[in-house]
Order: structure tokens, then C-alpha cells, then sequence
């Protein structure tokens, strides 16, 4: 259904006109806005629902309600792809992930808000609050360009996630120190100082079979090492090599040198090829779905959860799963850090890694009544008493004054971590030629991952496809 904001009587049909006079007084008359958002369906979508409908009092006076559609994550693109582009205007409020900025800039869907933030000091002030590499995913485009589409939802980075009752077992921790000379990592800290290399060690060691011992008991099932998202489906495998490229010093095709920035010998160079083969050669150690290319971010959480594996690297928008006795068997066991880093010759471990996370966005049909109850509730939920219950409820802040108090890190184990990260975060492509860049991206990386072709080939063919279809679009020179 096409989203509009309805207008209620207040006592006789009198009253829809915009102001009720009553003994000489005017008053202003109290509507219902309709605010339609297209999302996806996780955890801190479903807190952010939870919220509104259990907190929100709009200062307008208004009645406003939020009408969610929560969507799976594997649907999500092209539902709301086909949402928009059918002309049927059903949504005016979208959590979109910052990758579709320029595609639906272009394409006449998503609003700009640089009005709405130099209008409304308070909410100007909210937007500098954010840390920098948050506000340029998920706001700006062209990327990191003070032109801005989105306020941020939920900031995500990936983190490590670990059973503490594997990894810190004395006879575990003697055995590994024996093989590899080097401690196995068991607490937090431990784990924020753990390199790619020390990540290979752990999958090795604990490839066990049924049958075998692990932490003094008997499997009764195959036991794995390691898990990392290794998924044809949607960026997960994407969000994985880019991590591993840009940290040995190669690169993807960066828009912020277009149109001199080139495709080929960048996505290509040497030092890509070398990251991705690093990439390549962890996943032997990964449970064996993973040469399906079907290993996505809920196939690795779901085995995590089961007891499977000894550390998986995740989203932290997953972690409340893990959390719940009811659906993990590890909720009891948990220990977060840092993801791993590539660890350079002076000792310094470069962590570079994919963000994650979404922004909100306006749809350019959104009236100016939605408009104005849209960014009060934005407001409001970047406001520092609800962002410190979102990170309490399982959520993450990108407000350097919430995520800086002290008591953030109590709120959920993998906080501790969330600050640390923040630096190290780099955003893929925000041009309208995404979906086709990533696509193609994706169909060669499976190729790699099943072992149908090794890395070098799998960037090449990248780098050709991308470099062709940004000359035909202008991007390249």
C-alpha cells in the first residue's frame, strides 16, 4: 500500500481544518502519521521496533506509528529494489545498507538530508557526534563528500567470538603451546592481540574428529577450528576478502579517485592476490560447508552456536543469539575480542576491515508531516539516553559520547572491543553501479572458495569486468 500520513477528527468534521478555536484560544490539531520502513530482519531491528512502540512520545503531539516490514537479510536487497523501482512508493523510512546509496540517490528514491541537518542545530550536533568512518558509510555520497543521505542506525563491525571453556582448558592450552610455542588465546585481551597467523593456528589445532577429545570430553560430533563468512549469497563472501586485501596493502577500486582511479592492476595488483590467497588458505580449517559457498554470516553464527567451533568471526548484530540459552549451547561459555589483524614487520598489527551496519534513509515521496516526525524520531533515537539502552539491549553506538563512558563495556561482552574497531573500518563501492560490481564479485569469488579457480585468476576477471562496465559508465576515464 502506498505510505500517507492520515489526519483523524478530533470531535466534528470541523476539525480537520488545521487549527481548532476554542474560547478565543487557537489550538493546533492533533494528527496520525504513518511512517512505513522497509527493514531487515535481525535483532537490532527488532529492538528498535521494541523501542518505539514501548517509549516514543513524539513532541509534536502527534499519534505516529511505526509500520515495519522486516525482511530476511537474503531478500532484502531485491525486495526493496523492487519496491522502489515499481513506482509504488510503499515505503518512506528504509534501513538500507550504505552500499545502495548511490544507486537510489540516482535513481530518484533516497532524499537528501543536508537541509534537515543545517536546519536543526540539535540534530547537526548529533552528526558530528558520530565517529567519522560511521558517518561516511552510511551517510555520505559520493563517499566521504560532506553530501549526506542517511542517519545512522546500527553501526556494525565484525568481531572475534570465542568458547572460553575450549579455548582456556589447561590441557588444551599446554597441547597448543607445545605445537605452535605460543599461547592460545582464552581471555578478551588475549584475543584483541591475536594476528591472522596465531587464527590459522587455532583452526588447525582444534580440527577434531568424532570420537576424538576436546577439552577432556568425547565428541560426538566433528569439531572445527575456525569459521569466517565464506557465502556466494548477497557480500558475504566480499566482506570477507576485502578485509584480507586491504590489510596486505592491496586494494578494491576506490570512487574517491574516480574518474582517474583505475579497476585493473589495483584490484589485481600483487599485494590483492597475495590477500586473497591468505583468505583462500584459512578455509581449510573451516567446517567443510564452507566449499559449498554457502558458509554465510548465519550459516558460521548457527554452528558457532551449536558447539562446533572454537572461534568465529561475525557481526556483533548476531551476538544476541549466542547470548540466549535457548537458542545457543555455548551461551554460557562465551569470551569476544578484537578480529584478527595482519601482523607487518615492525610487530603492529593492521586490523582493516569491511563495515558493516545500516543507516536510516528518507524516501524523496515522503510528505513534509512524515518528513518531520521521521527525524524526531532520529533524534530521539540517537539521543545518548537511547543509544546507551540500545548497547544495553544488545545494540552498538557510533556516538563518541556514549561509546566512550565507561560503563558501555558492561553492557554486552563484545563491547569491550566495539571502540578499538571503530579506526580500522572501510566502506565497499556507494556508486549506482554496486549491485552489478558486487554481483560479478560475488559469482567469482564462489569460484575460488568451491576451488574451481585460484585467486589470481578469480581477480583478474574482476578487475576486467569492473574496469569495463566503469568506463561505460563514466567513472573510469
Amino acid at each position: 500500500m502506498t505510505a500517507m500520513t492520515k489526519v483523524k477528527g478530533l470531535a466534528t468534521a470541523a476539525s480537520f481544518a488545521a487549527t481548532l478555536l476554542v474560547g478565543g484560544v487557537t489550538y493546533a490539531s492533533a494528527e496520525e502519521v504513518t511512517l512505513t520502513m522497509a527493514v531487515p530482519d535481525w535483532p537490532p531491528t527488532r529492538i528498535m521496533k521494541k523501542f518505539f512502540d514501548e517509549q516514543y512520545k513524539p513532541k509534536s503531539g502527534n499519534t505516529v506509528k511505526l509500520d515495519v516490514d522486516f525482511i530476511p537479510w537474503p531478500d532484502f536487497y531485491t525486495r526493496v529494489n523492487a519496491s522502489l523501482t515499481s513506482g509504488e512508493k510503499k515505503y518512506n523510512f528504509i534501513v538500507s545498507d550504505s552500499q545502495w546509496l548511490g544507486a537510489f540517490v540516482e535513481g530518484g528514491y533516497f532524499r537528501k538530508i543536508n537541509d534537515l541537518i543545517d536546519a536543526d542545530p540539535e540534530l547537526k550536533a548529533t552528526m558530528e557526534s558520530m565517529h567519522p568512518a560511521v558517518l561516511n558509510a552510511y551517510s555520505t555520497y559520493p563517499n566521504s563528500t560532506p553530501n549526506y543521505y542517511g542517519f545512522p542506525q546500527f553501526p556494525d563491525v565484525l568481531v572475534t567470538y570465542g568458547r572460553k571453556d575450549v579455548l582456556c582448558n589447561d590441557d588444551e592450552q599446554a597441547a597448543f603451546k607445545a605445537k605452535y610455542n605460543e599461547k592460545l588465546p582464552c581471555t578478551g585481551e588475549e584475543i584483541d592481540a591475536m594476528d591472522w597467523n596465531t587464527f590459522e593456528h587455532v583452526g588447525e589445532f582444534f580440527q577434531r574428529k568424532k570420537g576424538d577429545k576436546l577439552a577432556g570430553q568425547v565428541l560426538d560430533d566433528d569439531f572445527y577450528g575456525i569459521a569466517y563468512q565464506a557465502g556466494k549469497g548477497y557480500d558475504f563472501s566480499t566482506s570477507s576478502v576485502h578485509t584480507f586485501v586491504w590489510e596486505h596493502g592491496g586494494g578494491i577500486w576506490d570512487e574517491t579517485k574516480a574518474p582517474t582511479g583505475h579497476a585493473e592492476g589495483v584490484v589485481n595488483s600483487p599485494k590483492s592476490i597475495e590477500g586473497m590467497e591468505h583468505f583462500l588458505k584459512l578455509l581449510k580449517y573451516m567446517p567443510p560447508v564452507v566449499k559449498t559457498g554457502t558458509m554465510d554470516i548465519f550459516v558460521s553464527d548457527q554452528l558457532f552456536r551449536e558447539g562446533k567451533v572454537a572461534m568465529n568471526i561475525d557481526w556483533i548484530g548476531l551476538g544476541e543469539a549466542s547470548l540466549d540459552p535457548k537458542t545457543s549451547k555455548v551461551a554460557d561459555k562465551l569470551v569476544f575480542g578484537l578480529a584478527p589483524g595482519l601482523r607487518g614487520p615492525d610487530g603492529k598489527v593492521n586490523r582493516t576491515s569491511q563495515i558493516g551496519g545500516q543507516p536510516f534513509v528518507l524516501t524523496t515521496w515522503t510528505t513534509p508531516e512524515q518528513i518531520k516526525e521521521a527525524v524526531g524520531f532520529v533524534k530521539w533515537w540517537l539521543s545518548p539516553d537511547i543509544q546507551h539502552q540500545f548497547a544495553a539491549g544488545g545494540g552498538q553506538s557510533a556516538i563518541k559520547s556514549v561509546y566512550s563512558d565507561p560503563k558501555y563495556v558492561t553492557y554486552r561482552p563484545w563491547d569491550r572491543a566495539w571502540a578499538n574497531s571503530l579506526d580500522w573500518q572501510k566502506d565497499m563501492w556507494h556508486v549506482p553501479q554496486f549491485f552489478e560490481l558486487l554481483t560479478q564479485q560475488q559469482d567469482q569469488y564462489d569460484l575460488a572458495i568451491t576451488g574451481k579457480q585460484d585467486a589470481k585468476t578469480t581477480l583478474d576477471n574482476i578487475a576486467k569486468f569492473q574496469e569495463d562496465l566503469l568506463k561505460n559508465a563514466g567513472l573510469i576515464q
